[in-house]
């Protein structure tokens, strides 16, 4: 479940790797985005609803989820509707449901995220001007998401993005990701404001969390939250990390994932 804004395009491990862990992953657009034709109003649960005729479709009675950013929600969707199919779930620099109990939920969080979900909470008309200009610099030259983030970056999130082959991927997924339009990335952040659909605590299964300590986009307080309010979770919080280095991680976590495999130690901080 790729991030926000997004494509099917984002981090993944090589084919190669992929191979060698004896993985296989099926990936998509979120409506709105890349290929895929828009949901007006959709919610976070909807995703379990997409991802279910994905399966079907493909024939698979039961799958691990993996979400990592803006995907972390829709996986913890699916984890909560789809309990007899989902086998387990991994969820990386993840929010916390905007209605959470106990949260001071902008806290920790950088101005343009705030600015954006600010927006969206007033409504669709404060959102959709405020996302344009930036969708129209990604149309432009599609690294510009990233330099335009540059001054708000955390030290660990600058040494990522200096690996040429992340700012590739990344330049790649944002381009795919507004290709057709801005809907995708307006309503998902609509999407993140409201009622998600479904209740974290009622979800049933295994569920590792993963957050760097020094995140701005995604506050680590948002993992914790989850961790404290999900029965099955194991969460790790690395220190000295932030949001882009779950990319690093991917194929450790598709692979205990795909195969249901131990997390490492929690941290209960």
């Amino acid at each position: 479940m790729h991030g926000m804004p997004g494509s099917r395009l984002g981090q993944l491990p090589l084919e190669r790797q992929l191979d060698r862990l004896n993985v296989q992953v099926v990936t998509y657009d979120r409506p709105g985005y890349g290929r895929s034709d828009r949901l007006p109003g959709r919610h976070v649960r909807d995703a379990a609803l997409d991802v279910a005729a994905i399966a079907d479709r493909l024939g698979l009675d039961s799958f691990g989820i993996v979400g990592r950013s803006g995907g972390g929600p829709h996986a913890l969707a699916c984890a909560a509707l789809l309990p007899d199919r989902v086998t387990r779930t991994a969820v990386m620099v993840c929010l916390a449901p905007r209605d959470a109990e106990d949260l001071d939920w902008y806290q920790g969080m950088t101005d343009s995220n705030i600015s954006a979900f600010r927006a969206a909470e007033d409504g669709p008309h404060r959102l959709r001007p405020l996302l344009a200009a930036r969708i129209d610099g990604i149309r432009e030259q599609p690294r510009k998401l990233l330099q335009a983030l540059r001054h708000e970056l955390p030290s660990a999130d600058l040494n990522a993005i200096r690996d040429a082959g992340l700012r590739s991927t990344l330049a790649r997924n944002y381009a795919e990701a507004v290709r057709t339009g801005d809907d995708g990335w307006n309503d998902d952040v609509l999407a993140f404001v409201r009622p998600w659909g479904f209740d974290p605590a009622r979800i049933e299964g295994h569920v590792d969390l993963w957050h760097g300590e020094d995140d701005v986009f995604s506050p680590v307080q948002h993992t914790r939250w989850l961790a404290a309010h999900i029965p099955g979770a194991h969460s790790m919080v690395e220190p000295g990390a932030s949001h882009f280095a779950a990319w690093q991680l991917l194929p450790d976590i598709l692979c205990r994932v795909a195969l249901n495999t131990a997390p490492a130690p929690s941290d209960t901080a």
